[in-house]
């Protein structure tokens, strides 16, 4: 993702108020939305995984019930930066998810995503089931919660620049 994706992004999306931040993991997919002024992005659901077209049609679902215009798909990336299988399987999904779904997509880089998670959970005292439960919502909410923060940055900085600052 570089600053023009994240711009044609913004500009493509901009039809509806709230983002989807999808965690796309082999047994579950971790939900979160934004609201509408695309601050705040809060954990919403955790689908379990059945097959791709049950899956979607509950993304197509909350997507028409929240306004969404646009899609944050979590990429893991390695720690070097390359795209590895689980990489691939996230665009791949968004490949095919796209004629049934026609929202822009920005993947969003979620290394270390779930860890920050698993770590703010524990610390929080939750047990082990209870983590099970909200590890996949909370991981896509910090994953959508990083690029409102970058998309925010970008264009307040762009924001300064053009009143002098």
């Amino acid at each position: 993702m570089n600053r023009e994706e994240m711009a044609a992004f913004a500009e493509a999306s901009a039809g509806a108020p709230r983002l989807i931040g999808l965690d796309l993991g082999t047994k579950t997919i971790g939900i979160a939305l934004s609201d509408v002024g695309r601050q705040i992005a809060s954990p919403l659901e955790t689908i379990r995984r059945v097959k791709f077209t049950p899956d979607v049609a509950r993304i197509v679902s909350l997507c028409a019930t929240h306004a969404v215009g646009g899609l944050v798909i979590g990429l893991p990336l390695n720690m070097d930066g390359s795209e590895g299988p689980r990489a691939q399987s996230s665009r791949s999904f968004a490949r095919n998810l796209k004629p049934l779904l026609p929202l822009p997509v920005l993947f969003f880089d979620e290394r270390l995503s779930t860890a920050a998670v698993t770590r703010t959970l524990i610390e929080a005292d939750a047990s082990r089931a209870r983590r099970g439960e909200l590890v996949d919502k909370l991981a896509a909410a910090y994953i959508l919660q990083s690029c409102l923060d970058v998309m925010g940055g970008m264009f307040s900085g762009a924001a300064e620049e053009a009143d002098g600052f």
